[in-house]
C-alpha cells in the first residue's frame, strides 16, 4: 500500500505489550471452549478414571497370583491350583486399562479438534476486524505461526495436562492409599517423598530452561518471517542481486535459532539425568524395604512383586513429566499468544447501536464535511476538507503525490476513523453504520492490483462470490480482459500465482475493473484506475468505466487530468487542502494550479 510520503502509521496501544497472563487465567479462558462438549469432557474423564482404576488393580491381581502359586513344585495339585480365573481377570484388566483409554480419546477428540477450530477460526476473524494500521505492521509469517502453534498447542495442552498429568496425579493417591492400607506408611512415605523430590527438581529446572524453549521460538518466527518476506519479494530480490545478502540474513537468524535449541537440548539431557537419579533411589529404598518384610515374614512374594509393579507403573508416565511439563508450559505461552491476538483492541469498530447502511433507489450521495485526519498526530495528512459527490454524479480528485488523495478513499471504507468532522454516505454518518454494509456498498479499482495465488475467473468472481461463469465472462469482456483470457491455454482456470505476478500491470488492473463491475455497488471509487494501462486501452476502459459510472456515485482519484475532464465537478488538492474546485473548463478559464497541471500534461504528450 502506498503512504503517499507521509511516515508509516504507528500503532496504537496494544495488548502485546501488556505482561502475559498467568497460566491459570489461560486455562480459565480455554475451558468454556471446551465445556461446549461437558457431556464428551465428563465420559472422557469418566473413562480416565476406569483406566487408572484398572490399571491399579494390575500390580493387587499379579500379587494375588503369585500368591496363588505358593506350592512345591511337581505337585499333581499344581494344575488345579493354577488360578485360572485370576489369570482371566489380570489379561482383561490389562485389556480394559487400553480399552477406556482409547475409549477416551475417541470420545475427546471432538471436543478438542471443535475448541481448536472455533479458536482459530475466531482469531482468523478478528485478525481481519483489525484496522488497516495493524496489518501494515504486521509480520505475517510471524503471525501465522503464531496461530499455528496456538491451534497444536491446544491438542498438547488438553492431552497432557488433563489426561496424562491429572491421570497420573490419580493414580498416584491411588497407590499411596493401596500402600498405606495394606502395609506400613513408610511404603506411602517413601513413595510420596519421591514423588515430591522428583516433581519439585522437574518443575524447577523445567522452568529455568523456559527462557531457552521461548527464545527458540522467539528466533524460530523470526527466521520464518525472514524466509517469508524475501520470498514473497523474490523479484525485487533478484533486481538487486542481492541472493546472498538474504541467505546472509536468513542464516543469522538459523545460527540464533541453533544456538537457543543447542542450550535447550543441554538443559533437557540435565533434567533427564536428575530424574533418573531421583527414581532411582526411590526405587531401590521401596525394594529394600519390601525385601526385610519378606525376609521378615511380614510380607508374601506376591507382596514384594506388587510394590515393585506399583513403582514401575507410576515412574513410566512420571519418566515423561519434564517433557509433559514443558509441553504444557510451551502449550500455555503458544495459548496466550494466540489469545493475545484475540485481545488485540479494534482500532475501528462499530458503534453498539450501528445499523446497515440505507441506499435509497435514487443512489447515495457521499459527503465530507470539514474532515481532519492523521496517521501521526505530529503529521495531519488532511486538513479541514469539505466537499460533497452527489448521488449518481462523478467528483475527481487531482493533485500531487502526498496531497492525500488516497487518504481519501481509505477513509470512505472506514480503515481509520477521522479526528474531526464527519464522513456522510446518503445522509448517514459513517459511524453510526456498520463497516460491512458500508464496504458492501463501496466498490473501489486500486492503482496497486493485489491479487489471490487462484485462477482468474476465481480472482474476478471475488467481487461476488457465487456468481456463474457467465456474469464473471460478462465483467471481463467489460474489462476488455476477455480476450486475452480467452487466449491462454486455460482460459478463466489460469493461475496468476502470488499476488497475481505472472500478470502484467495492466492484465492486473483490468481484472481489478472487472472484478469491480461484477460487485456493481452503487458507489465507485477509482483511485488510478487506468494507470497501468496502455494509451489505447486506456481510452477503451475510461469510455466503459464512464458508461459503468452512469447513474452511480463515483469519487476518481487520477494524477492525468485527460482521465477526468468529463467530471461533474474536479477537487484539486495540496498538502491537504481542496485549493481549487470546478468543471475542467472552470478551472482552465481560472488559470491556477490546475490549468498548470494541464499544460505540463499536454506538453509532456506532445513531446
Amino acid at each position: 500500500m502506498r503512504h503517499h510520503g507521509h511516515s508509516t502509521p504507528p500503532a496504537p496501544p496494544d495488548t502485546t505489550g501488556t505482561p502475559p497472563r498467568s497460566d491459570w487465567a489461560t486455562l480459565a479462558r480455554l475451558l468454556p471452549y471446551l465445556w461446549q462438549y461437558k457431556w464428551r469432557v465428563l465420559a472422557a474423564i469418566v473413562f480416565m478414571l476406569a483406566a487408572k482404576l484398572a490399571n491399579v488393580g494390575v500390580p493387587l491381581l499379579l500379587k494375588n497370583l503369585v500368591d496363588a502359586m505358593s506350592i512345591q513344585p511337581g505337585q499333581p495339585a499344581a494344575l488345579l491350583v493354577v488360578p485360572v480365573g485370576l489369570l482371566l481377570a489380570y489379561g482383561g484388566l490389562r485389556l480394559s486399562t487400553s480399552f477406556f483409554t482409547e475409549l477416551r480419546e475417541l470420545v475427546f477428540s471432538k471436543a478438542t479438534q471443535g475448541a481448536a477450530r472455533a479458536i482459530a477460526l475466531q482469531t482468523f476473524e478478528h485478525l481481519h476486524a483489525l484496522s488497516l494500521r495493524f496489518h501494515l505492521e504486521r509480520q505475517t509469517g510471524g503471525m501465522t505461526r503464531d496461530i499455528e502453534r496456538g491451534v497444536r498447542g491446544i491438542e498438547s495442552l488438553v492431552s497432557f495436562s488433563l489426561f496424562n498429568i491429572g491421570a497420573t496425579l490419580i493414580e498416584v493417591l491411588l497407590v499411596l492409599s493401596v500402600l498405606g492400607v495394606k502395609f506400613d506408611l513408610w511404603f506411602a512415605g517413601i513413595t510420596l517423598a519421591a514423588l515430591v523430590c522428583y516433581i519439585a527438581f522437574t518443575v524447577w529446572v523445567t522452568e529455568w530452561r523456559t527462557q531457552f524453549r521461548r527464545q527458540a521460538n522467539e528466533f524460530d518466527s523470526a527466521a520464518h518471517s525472514k524466509a517469508i518476506d524475501s520470498l514473497l519479494n523474490y523479484e525485487t530480490v533478484k533486481y538487486f542481486n542481492n541472493e546472498g545478502f538474504e541467505a546472509q540474513r536468513y542464516d543469522e537468524s538459523l545460527q540464533r535459532l541453533r544456538e537457543a535449541r543447542l542450550k535447550a537440548q543441554t538443559t533437557l539431557s540435565m533434567l533427564n539425568a536428575g530424574q533418573q537419579i531421583i527414581i532411582a533411589v526411590g526405587l531401590v529404598a521401596m525394594l529394600w524395604r519390601a525385601t526385610e518384610g519378606v525376609a521378615a515374614g511380614r510380607m508374601t512374594l506376591g507382596d514384594l512383586v506388587m510394590v515393585n509393579a506399583f513403582m514401575i507403573q507410576l515412574y513410566i508416565p512420571l519418566n515423561f513429566l519434564g517433557v509433559m511439563y514443558r509441553e504444557i508450559k510451551q502449550s500455555l505461552t503458544d495459548l496466550d499468544k494466540m489469545f493475545t491476538l484475540m485481545d488485540r483492541e479494534r482500532e475501528v469498530a462499530d458503534a453498539p447501536s450501528a445499523q446497515a447502511l440505507m441506499v435509497p433507489p435514487a443512489g447515495a450521495a457521499v459527503r465530507f464535511d470539514n474532515v481532519h485526519f492523521a496517521y501521526d498526530s505530529a503529521r495531519p495528512i488532511l486538513k479541514g476538507i469539505s466537499f460533497e459527490v452527489p448521488a449518481g454524479k462523478t467528483v475527481a480528485v487531482v493533485g500531487p503525490s502526498g496531497s492525500g488523495k488516497s487518504t481519501l478513499a481509505r477513509l470512505l471504507f472506514r480503515f481509520y476513523d477521522i479526528q474531526q468532522g464527519s464522513i456522510c454516505i446518503a445522509g448517514q454518518e459513517l459511524r453510526h453504520i456498520t463497516q460491512a454494509s458500508v464496504r458492501q456498498a463501496i466498490g473501489i479499482v486500486p492503482q496497486d492490483t493485489v491479487l489471490f495465488n487462484d485462477t482468474v475467473e476465481y480472482n474476478i468472481a471475488y467481487g461476488r462470490p457465487g456468481a456463474s461463469h457467465t456474469e464473471v465472462e460478462e465483467a471481463a469482456r467489460a474489462a476488455r480482459i476477455h480476450d486475452f483470457i480467452a487466449g491462454t491455454p486455460k482460459g478463466y482456470a489460469t493461475m496468476v500465482g502470488e499476488r497475481g505476478l505472472k500478470l502484467s500491470g495492466g492484465e492486473k488492473q483490468r481484472v481489478a475493473i472487472a472484478r469491480t463491475l461484477l460487485k456493481n455497488p452503487p458507489i465507485l471509487i477509482f483511485d488510478e484506475a487506468t494507470s497501468a494501462l496502455d494509451s489505447a486501452n486506456e481510452r477503451a476502459i475510461q469510455a466503459e468505466l464512464s458508461s459503468v459510472a452512469q447513474n452511480k456515485t463515483a469519487l476518481v482519484i487520477a494524477h492525468r487530468l485527460s482521465t477526468v475532464v468529463d467530471a461533474h465537478e474536479i477537487l484539486v488538492m495540496e498538502a491537504g487542502q481542496i485549493i481549487e474546485r470546478g468543471t475542467h473548463a472552470q478551472l482552465l478559464a481560472a488559470n491556477g494550479r490546475y490549468a498548470t497541471m494541464w499544460a505540463l500534461q499536454q506538453s509532456g504528450e506532445a513531446a
